[in-house]
């Protein structure tokens, strides 16, 4: 089978670089995949997991927003923020999902509801790999 190519780049850092398989993203208006011959196309991204798959076995990539963009057999992933599901320090990622939610549990007047709710959106979705390569 043909290979795909995915590129993993946030403004700090390339996350990953190899050829895989397949690929499953959260784009804004849903999940999509990509096999190999995939028709080009762009898509923004949302807080979620990025899945895909390299010599039979899955494994996943936190993403906080971007872009996405698939052209010829390559899958580039632009990204807010990404680590590898094995990269992830779980005991941060509690801390931050308790901090975020007992801000909104506070409904204070200067709460920043949207920025509080992306918060613990994110940690939630770090949590959720946990266990996943």
């Amino acid at each position: 089978m043909a290979a795909l190519r995915l590129d993993i780049v946030t403004p700090d850092c390339v996350v990953l670089s190899k050829d895989v398989e397949y690929v499953g993203a959260p784009g804004l208006l849903g999940e999509f995949g990509v096999l190999p011959g995939h028709i080009p196309f762009i898509s923004a991204l949302s807080i979620g997991a990025l899945h895909y798959k390299c010599e039979g076995n899955s494994h996943y990539v936190f993403i906080s927003g971007g872009f996405a963009e698939v052209s010829g057999n390559t899958v580039s992933v632009l990204a807010e923020s990404a680590e590898e599901a094995n990269h992830i320090d779980f005991n941060r990622a509690e801390e931050a999902r308790k901090r975020a939610q007992a801000r909104l549990d506070a409904k204070t007047e200067d709460l920043n509801f949207k920025r509080a709710s992306l918060a613990l959106s994110r940690a939630i979705t770090r949590l959720s790999l946990q266990g996943r390569n």
